[in-house]
């Protein structure tokens, strides 16, 4: 138990650290982005000093020397456009062709004031231009890198909840294995105490007639063991008619039911094969009938009907019950969930185990109305 506890806690540890830590990586980022914005900023205030200078010293007809020309011409990747106070418009790191159309233009710069806020060269008083610059392609690039580690941590959060779940679907599955191996072991014991005593009252020359329904109750008991010991481990299947099975569990169930359930069986008269796990198989048919017989509170009209196709044998339940709600269809199925008071909410999770995982097959509603009945379907594959 301590060891467990330790195995979760040092779990949610690596959990809560690897949030930390690509949190930490995000936020650096943003920091990051936000002073190369500044520095990208900072780069253009360069650029219209050095075109303020640029024009004083045209002005004043005067070399305007080596520094200036540096800076000009050293921006090779910030978009820019200047448009200047006689209307004039020049532009810098723009696709030529493009940059003829002057409605792209107009886009441009009403695109380039949202990034950045433009930046006036002026001289005295006078304001020679107005330039406009966006994001280089760096930077465009950068503004998309939180968004990449945001979708991290996103898939990081789903592998870490699906791990999880898996991993307590698992522990409940050994706990149910071991809990189910456990029991058979338990019945075993008393099972074999009960053959012993029918031996018994035989030599006793009890009523025969009640000795042949005692030992239908221990065959029962007997396949109910079975059913136990098997649960963890893969069922062998077997060619099998379905009909004949499905009638039997139909019989053994009519015979043991209140005499307010109206039975009714509809099954072909010929062979159905298909591979099958008898008992687990039988398992699945009672609890979708004692389901039905509860559904109806004892009182109602019950019926089975097997129906073939050109690839699947379908085996229809139908009850006239108080019906099933459609936003429940699928979470009948889910462990635990039961509409009784008591009862663990297991016989219809352990019946999709068997039909699905075991026997490749389908189980579902087919059909349910409240206040009218539901109709609960197993769909298997014929053999070839």
């Amino acid at each position: 138990m301590t060891f467990s506890m330790n195995r979760n806690v040092l779990r949610w540890i690596i959990i809560i650290t690897s949030f930390i830590i690509i949190s930490l990586i995000l936020w650096n980022t943003y920091i990051f982005f936000q002073n190369f914005k500044a520095e990208e900023r900072t780069k253009m205030q360069n650029w219209s000093f050095a075109q303020k200078e640029l024009n004083r010293n045209m002005d004043l007809d005067t070399d305007f020397g080596e520094l200036t020309i540096q800076v000009l011409s050293s921006n090779t990747t910030t978009p820019m456009i200047r448009v200047n106070d006689d209307g004039s418009i020049n532009h810098n790191n723009i696709d030529e062709e493009k940059a003829k159309d002057s409605l792209y233009i107009q886009k441009l710069i009403k695109q380039f004031k949202n990034e950045n806020q433009p930046l006036e060269v002026k001289y005295g008083d006078r304001v020679y231009s107005t330039i406009y610059y966006g994001n280089s392609p760096l930077l465009n690039k950068l503004k998309y890198y939180p968004l990449a580690l945001l979708l991290i941590i996103f898939l990081f959060g789903a592998v870490v909840y699906f791990f999880y779940r898996s991993s307590k679907i698992a522990t409940q599955n050994k706990l149910w294995t071991g809990m189910a191996k456990e029991t058979a072991h338990q019945i075993g014991t008393p099972l074999s105490s009960l053959v012993g005593w029918t031996e018994i009252l035989r030599s006793e020359h009890v009523n025969p007639s009640y000795l042949l329904e005692i030992e239908k109750d221990i065959n029962r008991l007997q396949t109910i063991t079975d059913r136990f010991s098997k649960i963890g481990s893969v069922p062998a299947l077997e060619k099998a008619d379905i009909v004949t099975e499905t009638v039997e569990s139909y019989e053994y169930l009519k015979a043991r039911s209140s005499n307010l359930i109206d039975f009714e069986i509809s099954a072909p008269e010929t062979a159905i094969y298909v591979n099958l796990n008898k008992q687990l198989y039988s398992w699945t048919i009672e609890n979708l009938v004692k389901n039905a017989i509860d559904a109806m509170k004892g009182k109602g009209k019950l019926k089975v009907a097997i129906i073939q196709d050109a690839n699947f044998v379908k085996i229809n339940v139908t009850d006239s019950g108080k019906g099933i709600s459609k936003n429940l269809f699928n979470k009948i199925f889910e462990p635990g969930f039961t509409s009784k008071k008591r009862g663990w909410g297991l016989g219809l999770s352990l019946a999709k185990r068997i039909i699905e995982d075991y026997h490749k097959g389908r189980i579902k509603v087919l059909h349910s109305e409240i206040g009218k009945g539901t109709t609960m379907q197993i769909s298997l594959k014929l053999l070839s």
